[in-house]
């Protein structure tokens, strides 16, 4: 079947913003679709509301639309562009979800849109779980034993039947959000709670405990003929029980006999053909190995983040296919290089490849380190190698946690083999590390097996690494024999991890190794559906088969590593910028990185790709195999930088600003010196090792103060101290501290704007396109932040001014590159507070609001010593932009619920949101919209703020009055708002008896919440406040500033009612030089 002809106009649904179990992998996805189907000559419409992606970028789709993900906006954008046909299966849950409410309500028959790929019916068949259910007892395929409930005396009912413990999933949800393991009636309640609000339909699953069994999964994809292949076989090396996304994973199976493997083969296939996806579907199953018993789990018939797994394991881009075969071709018209045609597909990889997760337990006080069926990583690493030892190795060293090997994690080596195996009753973040030091201490294989149910083959390769490691270490202060260190180095012992055990510098290991011909070789993994495209693993076991090309100068690129909070899209977004800018330069370019969910791990987005760690030993190996001209590391975030001053020791040319200069602005000496010679003012600081220094400082600056440690990125371990007895508690619990790493402390700049600036430099001119205002105020992190660009409230002599320190301050860096500024406004003074000489988190939303390409412009600065071309900077002119861009970041709180959810110095959220509109008001109100929290236009406002925020209570109060919501006040703030003269109803808090405000907030009384937090000195808590909030989906604002906006935002949309959308590319026209 040719492709179709009857649709000319694709609307493609992205999947929002970045949360745990939805992040990166469907940006992957939706690029390469529209990269699919406009290569077939479709016009593509985009709609996401995430900035930070490489779909919304203008070039990427026809016509881009960052909007909110919401049935109203969709519509309004299906009336204005009029496509022909939907693609629903690209964007996750959020695609699917807002597809079959389009459907639903009519919307898509109104405007006459076809859905392509998979059929509203078939999204319901998979996501239903009666639905499902139907479906799979009609083709005779087991499913665990269930039922559905839609009440929470329903689900009690059932579990009574099934025995406890039993598990509870609700519909039409991922990520296992809401659901969870139940071992008894309270726990139940609790939990089919929580999941009944989680689930689109008010429906959650109750189902028999498989708990300990094997969890394995296919990834298939089918075409219109009903041809189907299976991409990839993947085995979870943690059981049942642990959420599939938190699990180490393998492909291909290794312990999964081959008629086993064929019997899953045909239940999938009967799977997918009876729900009739086009494209890629995934499928889980569960598999007893003492009954032989086989269940189907569930499937998703979308692309995953398993499949952007199986895309990276295998080599066969599923959903680059999946796009062409919803476009109507079949398997047999796709040319491959390597089988003829793609139906003649079988996954024949003699390599094995290792999914690890990369978790954020650190960010959340309060949360226990405990792995369920609910997922909490933030992101993951995917390594490959000859063997299962080298990949598990190699998975781990990709993983940037500062461990190189599997031992010797936290104090784990210090406990007992009693205390271990009591630590692996519940599984964990830290689960294998801790499996390690248990066989250390003598634990059997056995032992291991009973507690954790991870399989036998599993826990011996881990044994008998750990008896290698016990060897090895018999020759501590000096080599190995060679033929050890021959062989540590084949099972995936890292240069760093044997220089710690051996207690010898990594140098010496490694020149000895190269002596005796130990050097990395590569192999090529072929991708599928190209005539031969390839990238590269390394390995120490086979012989190399890389060809180097010479006919071109090269670069190289080194990623970002795992998605992490802190560090996550937006550097890889620069990364493949860069990518694209050096190849128009004529360079041949070369990225190195290991996260299997980005768009810098596709195959085409430069011309070679390492899929490996970003560690010493594999960037240096592969330096001496390219030899490229030099290396980029200000793009990747904090990972390239952490090696930069180390490569360049090891004679390697870093490209652009130099690690020296890099290293200088961490130092808050050599920076504050730097200051004062410019005439900049920071706020007063100090740095202190001690309790005693820490005092002394804070005593001479005065408090509040703000305290952090120092080279962190993300704002780990961060605070505001308001007094003595808390810097003590402070500075005691800091760890790592010494008199290289000191403690910072800086005057807390009370009621400061905060603002900052991203700026293009090539060392004697900087360019900066835009101030950014955030509307939380000082104290909060950045990322955590809102904010507006262009800014609104800032004075235009305050933009000067920092548009002109920027200037300076590039100017006497010498930055050449992208450079991040962070300045505070305290009564109308401008206050450095720190310079990033490196590419930023607001890259990609500057570049998208102010119309202007940023990283590759700086790649022509980087490269200019190498190309002699004249630097773009003293032709970039200032911008008229007639429109305002508010960023809101999106927290996953609602998968921590025992949290407090308030914003500090500590960054935490996991992704961000972009709302556009000429009006400062109803971009806040977009941005809002955007999160999926709704602003009411009517109702009832609680407010509670505590005695520092009395006095800019009661202008807010003001703003809801005008807005005609009705008030309702707890004790100290309903005296300030009455004295004003504004009508409002008092609230008992939660310890003043009943009805209190949690009743009210229960018995959904309540529409918008505004609560500043009383901090720890007050005797009573109330997070409850926040978290029900949460729990009840009531859009709640932590600050005095943000309730402001708010106000402001709805005040707007009551008068102007919600204005026409407008696309990217509609925007940027509008955009004038000054």
């Amino acid at each position: 079947m040719p492709k179709r002809n009857d649709i000319n106009k694709v609307l493609i649904i992205g999947s929002g913003p970045i949360i745990i179990g939805q992040a990166c992998e469907f940006d992957y996805s939706g690029t390469q679709a529209c990269k699919a189907l406009r290569k077939l000559g479709y016009e593509i419409v985009l709609v996401n509301s995430n900035p930070a992606t490489i779909m919304t970028d203008p070039e990427i789709a026809d016509v881009t639309y960052i909007e909110p993900l919401n049935v109203r906006r969709l519509e309004q954008i299906i009336a204005k562009e009029r496509p022909d046909a939907l693609l629903p299966n690209l964007g996750g849950q959020s695609g699917l979800n807002l597809c079959s409410e389009l459907a639903k309500e009519g919307i898509l028959d109104k405007y006459n849109v076809q859905v392509i790929g998979v059929q509203v019916d078939a999204i319901e068949r998979g996501e239903d779980r009666i639905e499902f259910k139907k479906s799979m007892d009609a083709i005779g395929v087991e499913m665990a034993k269930s039922e559905v409930s839609y009440s929470v005396e329903e689900a009690l009912a059932i579990a009574d039947k099934l025995g406890y413990p039993v598990v509870l999933r609700p519909a039409y949800t991922m990520g296992g959000a809401g659901g969870g393991l139940v071992y008894n009636k309270e726990e139940l309640k609790t939990v089919c709670a929580r999941g009944l609000q989680a689930s689109l339909v008010g429906q959650v699953l109750v189902e028999e405990s498989i708990l300990g069994w094997e969890e394995l999964e296919l990834e298939i994809v089918r075409d219109a003929e009903g041809n189907m292949i299976t991409v990839c076989f993947i085995e979870n090396i943690d059981p049942l029980g642990t959420h599939t996304g938190d699990s180490f994973c393998s492909a291909p199976m290794l312990t999964i006999s081959e008629e086993l493997q064929k019997r899953l083969q045909e239940q999938a296939y009967r799977i997918v053909d009876s729900v009739k996806v086009i494209g890629g579907t995934n499928v889980q199953f569960a598999h007893d190995p003492i009954t032989d018993r086989i269940v189907v789990i569930e499937i998703n018939p979308r692309t995953s983040r398993s499949s952007a797994l199986a895309s990276k394991a295998t080599g066969f881009p599923i959903a680059l296919v999946s796009a062409m075969l919803a476009a109507g071709l079949t398997l047999k018209e796709i040319e491959c290089g390597k089988y003829g045609t793609l139906d003649q597909y079988v996954p024949d990889g003699d390599y094995v490849v290792i999914k690890f997760a990369r978790w954020a337990f650190e960010k959340f006080k309060g949360v226990e380190d405990k792995l369920g069926t609910q997922m909490r990583a933030v992101g993951e690493v995917m390594s490959i190698g000859k063997t299962y030892k080298e990949a598990f190795q190699k998975a781990n060293r990709s993983l940037e946690t500062g461990r190189y090997g599997l031992g010797h994690a936290k104090d784990y080596d210090a406990k007992t083999k009693e205390d271990l195996l009591l630590m692996l009753a519940h599984p964990s973040s830290d689960r294998h590390f801790i499996m390690y030091e248990a066989l250390r201490k003598g634990a059997t294989v056995d032992e291991i097996f009973d507690i954790t149910k991870v399989k036998h083959y599993f826990v011996k390769q881990m044994q008998e690494l750990v008896e290698e490691e016990e060897a090895l270490v018999q020759s501590k202060g000096a080599l190995p024999s060679d033929e050890a260190l021959i062989s540590a180095k084949k099972n995936g012992f890292s240069d760093k991890y044997l220089s710690q055990i051996l207690e010898i510098p990594e140098e010496t290991i490694r020149n000895r190794r190269i002596a005796l011909g130990m050097e990395e070789a590569w192999e090529g993994v072929h991708v599928s559906g190209t005539s031969d495209s390839a990238y590269y693993y390394s390995t120490y076991n086979a012989v190399d088969k890389n060809p180097v090309h010479t006919d071109k100068p090269k670069i190289m690129i080194l990623g970002g590593g795992p998605n992490r909070i802190g560090q996550g899209i937006e550097f890889d977004y620069c990364c493949v910028h860069a990518a694209f800018a050096l190849k128009e330069l004529g360079f041949e370019t070369i990225i190195v990185n290991c996260n299997p969910e980005t768009v810098s791990t596709d195959y085409d987005t430069s011309d070679k790709l390492y899929f490996e760690p970003l560690t010493l030993e594999d960037v240096l190996s592969i330096y001496h195999k390219e030899k490229p001209l030099g290396v980029i590391a200000q793009f990747g975030g904090q990972t390239p930088l952490n090696l930069a001053s180390e490569l360049e020791k090891n004679g390697v040319k870093i490209l652009g600003t130099p690690p020296s200069i890099i290293d200088l602005a961490e130092d808050r000496d050599l920076f504050r010196s730097m200051m004062d010679k410019l005439g900049i003012p920071m706020p007063e600081a100090g740095m202190a090792t001690t309790v005693e220094e820490a005092l002394a400082i804070a005593g001479k600056i005065g408090y509040p103060v703000m305290v952090r440690p120092s080279y962190v990125l993300g704002g780990r371990g961060m605070e505001v101290v308001y007094d003595d007895e808390s810097m003590v508690s402070y500075m005691s619990a800091a760890v790592g501290v010494t008199p290289d790493r000191p403690i910072l402390i800086d005057r807390f700049l009370n009621h400061a704007l905060e603002c900052e600036a991203d700026a293009i430099s090539d060392g004697t001119h900087a360019f900066v396109p835009a101030v950014m205002e955030h509307i939380e105020l000082a104290g909060v992190h950045s990322g955590d932040s809102a904010c507006i660009i262009p800014s609104v409230h800032i004075t235009e002599q305050n933009v000067a001014t920092i548009k002109e320190y920027t200037k300076k301050i590039a100017e006497e860096m010498h930055v050449k590159g992208l450079m991040n500024m962070q300045y505070a406004i305290e009564k109308g003074k401008v206050y450095v507070l720190e310079a990033n000489p490196r590419a930023s988190r607001t890259v990609p939303l500057v570049s998208k609001v102010c119309n202007i390409r940023m990283v590759p412009l700086a790649t022509d600065i980087i490269t200019s010593e190498i190309t002699s071309r004249p630097s773009p900077v003293p032709n970039l002119k200032e911008k008229d932009i007639p429109y305002y861009g508010v960023k809101e970041a999106v927290f996953p709180f609602n998968m921590f619920p025992e949290v407090d959810p308030v914003l500090g110095p500590e960054m935490r959220s996991t992704g961000e949101v972009l709302g556009l509109s000429p009006y400062y008001g109803e971009a806040f109100y977009k941005a809002q919209e955007a999160t999926q929290t709704q602003l009411p236009l009517r109702g009832t406002v609680l407010i509670s703020v505590n005695s520092k925020d009395k006095p800019e209570v009661i202008e807010i109060a003001q703003l809801f009055k005008e807005a005609g919501f009705e008030i309702i006040a707890t004790d100290g703030t309903y005296n300030a708002i009455s004295e004003a003269g504004i009508e409002a109803e008092p609230v008992k808090k939660l310890y003043e008896g009943r009805p209190n405000v949690l009743d009210l907030i229960t018995n959904g009384k309540i529409s918008l919440i505004i609560n500043s937090p009383v901090g720890k000195d007050s005797v009573h808590d109330d997070s409850y406040l926040r978290k029900a909030a949460i729990k009840g989906r009531i859009p709640y604002m932590t600050t005095i500033a943000g309730a402001r906006a708010t106000a402001k935002g709805i005040l707007y949309v009551q008068k102007n009612g919600n204005a026409d959308v407008k696309s990217l590319q509609q925007l940027h026209s509008e955009v004038k030089d000054k």
